[in-house]
């Protein structure tokens, strides 16, 4: 059988193994044992910055250029097509010629070609369609309603999110566990995984997960295809290898398994996707699952000077599940780390831009300094708003990379859409995004009949509701739920008293989202992102409260909205630290460094050791985009939910090695000395200092109130474990851990926290 993505090529395309190489006479010793280690398995651990994406083209360069393979011989893999033409161009270039024979593409670009070729073997035709994401919700929930399940309790999506993990974890229906499937869809989810299969056969079509899934599949059914491509695929290269999941690590494991000749390069202290299915156990393991394999490490860095690095490399020295290595630099000189104590998230916002207009004017170290090399990296998505509109109020043009502005969030617009018709009702954009949403029975044929009724009489969709509400002309169950949403927007609006009656604006919209369900809904969603959903609410009503009126925030929104982002522009960039991988920038800040927001609470309560380990890989990370200057800042409070918490130094913090960092003072904030990093290494507060009393005695101003804060409240003191103990805000609990200040407490209905010893009192004192 013909194979039409069998590419012929000359014979002579080798040459002598002594003939010159001049690409190899750039690249540094490792580097080029990384290149020339040709035969065998070999992992090439590749830190920031190092070079790793001119090792692999120079690689596959060499390989080819000494006739050690066809091209059509050789699979290499990358994470995205961008990477993939890149790799592309660069070895044409190197080699003098194209390179389209070799086998280079991402996992499931590479999957899809190998299926095309074998689809009738797992009941699929080669013209089969590969469905998005959007046609996989709604097969699923298709067979979601032939179940007679609820979709409410259990969303397509949420199930859809499920089933593809399993797919990442190869499990087809017959082999995930009665442990895996728990008690979703009420017990029946992996059989809606068995339909849904099915399905996806009779449409002929298959899903993403399907594309590595269904190899697998082919390969341990028909050894022969296995062999077909064991033989075939001589040499494998794989890049980003600590991103592979459980499927892609199967896939290449069989592929490579008769010459053995695979070559990973990966850093394992750069794996922060398990999220999404990746596990850094795979490069862990590399010479477990082949044996003899020769490591390679990449230690020189050519992007950050030597104190980024320092600090970088100490913290993760701190991770237990790594290979080692430790980052070096040639380049002489550089700032250290700063770190920054503030008071909050306004003072930090203010800080970062001051900084940024310091650069701008005076550039640095003489030279001038464009914005685009300029970040802000931020562990939740709920941390641009302050700095949004910091910016916007100086002029400062910037960029949301990897996602929406503050604003333009999807529940952010469904949140001001409930807020816009409290304000103005007859805003008929606003009414019909949020009339059915969360789901209310409210649906098309109904938005269809009000918009008639509304045209014909001349007024809003609003209005229309509220008429067609006290007619015949709707279904019973339709107009009770038209009719309770009309209701509610007339009682919201009758509270709309900008606090002269004893709820303030920003205390209605907290009413509002929890009144309507929509919440509720977010707390629903299991899907990865509903969490942070949540933290943008609770960070609009932070937003909300600092100005007069609702009408006042909604005016500011709209003139925040206009301010869109000029193509080409130059602009500061701002993005989430999982958006930063594989970028660089002269200049780096790292916000929020605090307990619970990074190291991250709910990555840590869900994955213990492990997830602390991914939160800390993250963490250097965001150091290793610095090539020039990077400042690490933390709040010692922070709005959440429209109240002020208390916030100490994330670990991390006191982690950084010593000589790699500077602690910037500002007299008022800072005073004492930290434990962590002895003698003159400020990390308190007010008059305390966290090695020296904390907070410091009596009570103090919370940040931009006058009127006096009652959460810290009392003088620090000894406490021993066990102890019960009461805070103002958690009530009781006792004490399960102590770390010189700050205790560990098991409350009594707060679950477990972390706090400082003087925001608590022995429970016998009050």
């Amino acid at each position: 059988m013909s194979d039409p993505f069998y590419i012929e090529e000359p014979q002579n395309t080798a040459v002598s193994e002594t003939a010159p190489a001049p690409y190899l006479t750039q690249l540094n010793s490792p580097q080029r044992e990384a290149v020339e280690t040709l035969d065998g398995p070999v992992l090439v651990l590749a830190g920031a910055g190092t070079g790793k994406t001119r090792v692999l083209t120079t690689r596959l360069a060499h390989l080819l250029r000494l006739g050690k393979a066809r091209p059509y011989q050789v699979l290499s893999v990358t994470f995205t097509n961008r990477a993939a033409r890149e790799m592309r161009e660069r070895v044409g270039h190197l080699v003098g010629g194209p390179a389209e024979a070799i086998w280079l593409g991402t996992f499931h670009a590479l999957g899809a070609r190998i299926l095309r070729r074998h689809a009738e073997l797992v009941g699929l035709r080669n013209n089969f369609t590969i469905l998005d994401a959007d046609d996989q919700v709604r097969l699923l929930k298709q067979l979601i309603e032939a179940e007679n399940l609820d979709d409410k309790r259990w969303p397509a999506r949420v199930l859809m999110g499920v089933i593809q993990r399993w797919k990442d974890r190869a499990l087809t229906p017959d082999k995930v566990s009665a442990a895996d499937a728990g008690d979703m869809a009420g017990g029946k989810l992996v059989e809606l995984y068995r339909d849904y299969q099915e399905r996806l056969k009779t449409l002929n079509a298959a899903d993403f997960g399907d594309l590595l899934l269904h190899n697998l599949t082919i390969f341990a059914e028909n050894p022969s295809v296995l062999e077909e491509y064991q033989d075939r695929f001589r040499y494998v290269l794989v890049d980003e290898y600590q991103d592979t999941n459980v499927s892609q690590y199967l896939w290449l494991r069989l592929l490579a398994q008769k010459h053995r000749n695979i070559a990973c390069v990966g850093d394992d202290d750069q794996s922060i996707y398990a999220w999404r299915g990746a596990e850094v156990g795979n490069i862990l393991r590399f010479e477990e699952d082949f044996p003899g394999a020769k490591i390679v490490r990449l230690e020189q860095n050519y992007r950050s000077t030597g104190p980024i690095l320092g600090a970088a490399s100490g913290l993760i020295t701190k991770n237990e599940g790594r290979l080692g290595k430790t980052l070096w630099t040639e380049a002489k000189g550089g700032d250290r780390v700063a770190i920054r104590g503030v008071w909050d998230g306004e003072e930090e916002a203010r800080v970062v831009s001051d900084r940024i207009e310091n650069i701008q004017n005076k550039g640095n170290d003489g030279a001038p300094v464009s914005l685009n090399q300029i970040a802000i990296l931020v562990r939740a998505g709920f941390q641009t708003r302050e700095f949004e509109e910091r910016f916007l109020t100086l002029g400062i043009p910037y960029r949301v990379v990897g996602g929406p502005r503050f604003y333009e969030r999807q529940e952010l617009r469904d949140a001001l859409a409930y807020l816009r018709i409290i304000q103005q009702p007859d805003d008929d954009l606003a009414f019909e995004r949020i009339v059915n949403k969360p789901k209310r029975g409210i649906g098309n044929t109904t938005i269809k009949m009000l918009h008639v009724t509304a045209r014909a009489s001349g007024t809003s969709l609003y209005r229309a509701a509220a008429e067609l509400v006290r007619t015949d002309e709707l279904r019973p169950s339709t107009r009770s739920s038209l009719g309770g949403v009309i209701s509610d927007f007339e009682r919201w609006r009758a509270l709309n008293g900008d606090g002269r009656d004893g709820l303030s604006h920003s205390e209605l919209a907290e009413m509002v989202l929890d009144e309507s369900g929509y919440t509720e809904m977010l707390m629903n969603d299991k899907a990865p992102e509903a969490p942070g959903r949540l933290e943008n609410l609770k960070e609009l009503i932070v937003a909300i409260d600092e100005f007069e009126n609702l009408a006042g925030f909604l005016e500011h929104v709209s003139l925040v909205m206009e301010n869109t982002e000029a193509a080409g522009s130059d602009l500061v960039n701002i993005m989430t630290l999982h958006s930063a991988k594989g970028l660089e920038f002269d200049t780096v800040f790292l916000p929020g460094w605090e307990e619970g927001l990074f190291p991250h609470q709910r990555n840590m309560d869900e994955n213990g050791l492990a997830g602390l380990e991914e939160e800390r890989r993250l963490a250097y990370v965001g150091l290793t985009r610095a090539k020039r200057e990077a400042t690490i800042l933390f709040a010692a409070n922070r709005r959440v939910h429209g109240q002020w918490q208390s916030s100490i130094p994330s670990r991390f913090v006191d982690e950084l090695p010593p000589e790699f960092v500077d602690m910037d003072s500002e007299q008022g904030v800072y005073a004492g000395e930290s434990s962590a990093f002895g003698s003159g290494r400020s990390l308190g507060y007010g008059g305390g200092g966290y090695g020296s009393g904390g907070y410091g005695a009596g009570r103090v101003r919370a940040p931009g109130r006058d009127t006096e804060s009652t959460l810290i409240h009392a003088e620090p003191q000894g406490f021993s474990m066990g102890e019960r103990v009461f805070h103002q805000k958690f009530g009781y609990g006792h004490i399960t851990a102590i770390a010189d200040n700050k205790l560990s407490i098991s409350f009594d209905k707060a679950g477990d926290k972390k706090v400082l010893d003087s925001f608590v009192v022995a429970a016998d004192a009050v």
